[in-house]
């Protein structure tokens, strides 16, 4: 198939261009900025913005396919900005597969589209929108969701995966951030990471998406439908940051702070961090502190079933690979 990756630049849309191109498909990317591993792959890269609706129309003209991974990510900055890239972007999206009769579209949500800051405890797909969300890129993720499987019809089939904490070689996100915190001595686990998370390794990640293609046409058991991803592993956030810190060659973090501290810091610390218009994100925002709070683990069996889903990759197979990347890359700053 000739197949659109948007944000084929990026973390997990680099991979499945890489899987892609692995299988055969004639791989196409869209995304603002180039990325060497597509070129090396052969991926046709439109630099290009998923905002601008006429640029979307023109890199989706004679696809059979498209996976739309590009959103903007974070617990802070402008709610226009995630309204702009994760709503807009996703209408301007789905509007160009209708418009060039792509018959099918694979699109990457989060299962924070179903959080209201409390425990999600082996929830599957019939756990509800709540009624509200605790930051702009639950929300606004939540909404282009909607407007993906609304869209599913006789026209263009569509799914959504909702893959969790995505890690593994080359992460730009996740695992940067908790070394960092490590590293500075910031790094401490709210009343002692004691409760269950569960993560997904990018290569699994990007594995269903490929999965998920093949599979949609009208009236197909998984056309308009949302399915969880993960490791199908869940282990203590404290077991989990402690795997993440030991795969970067870095002793456990063991340091506990209460969770009502931490709340309470964050109350202060990111509305001081916007009112002096500080670059970045700030050290602690009250979304980041909800994650860290609750817990968050899947039940999977839908995507095992419907998708033939793995996971195929051990979260130890994932780990071992991760220390191996980052053996081989100088490490840089603090």
């Amino acid at each position: 198939m000739k197949v659109l990756v948007t944000g084929g630049s990026g973390f997990l849309g680099r991979a499945v261009c890489a899987q892609l191109a692995e299988a055969g498909h004639d791989v196409r990317s869209l995304s603002r900025t180039p990325h060497p591993r597509l070129a090396a792959l052969g991926v046709r890269q439109h630099l290009d913005d998923v905002r601008d609706a006429r640029a979307v129309e023109g890199a989706t003209a004679g696809c059979d396919a498209v996976v739309h991974c590009a959103a903007r990510a974070g617990l802070s900055g402008p709610v226009s900005a995630y309204e702009a890239v994760n709503v807009a972007g996703t209408r301007n999206v789905v509007a160009a597969c209708l418009r060039n009769g792509v018959p099918r579209l694979v699109h990457t949500s989060t299962p924070s589209v179903v959080f209201d800051g409390r425990d999600l405890e082996g929830v599957d797909e019939s756990q509800p929108y709540p009624r509200r969300h605790t930051t702009a890129y639950a929300r606004t993720k939540a909404a282009a969701e909607r407007h993906v499987l609304a869209a599913d019809s006789d026209r263009l089939s569509t799914v959504a995966l909702r893959p969790h904490v995505i890690w593994g070689p080359g992460d730009p996100h996740f695992l940067p951030r908790v070394v960092r915190r490590a590293r500075s001595g910031l790094l401490r686990l709210p009343d002692g990471g004691r409760k269950r998370t569960d993560t997904v390794y990018v290569e699994n990640a990007a594995a269903a998406h490929l999965l998920a293609l093949p599979l949609l046409a009208p009236g197909s058991p998984v056309a308009g439908r949302a399915y969880f991803l993960s490791q199908g592993d869940p282990r203590t956030v404290r077991d989990a940051v402690n795997s993440l810190l030991a795969a970067a060659g870095l002793p456990p973090e063991e340091r506990s702070v209460p969770a009502g501290l931490v709340r309470a810091a964050a109350a202060v610390v990111e509305p001081v961090h916007r009112a002096l218009r500080l670059a970045g994100e700030p050290a602690l925002t009250r979304g980041l502190v909800d994650y860290l709070c609750a817990a968050h683990w899947f039940d999977i069996s839908a995507a095992r079933r419907d998708l033939g889903y793995g996971p195929f990759v051990s979260t130890e197979e994932g780990l071992r690979r991760t220390a191996a990347e980052i053996g081989r890359v100088p490490a840089v700053g603090g």
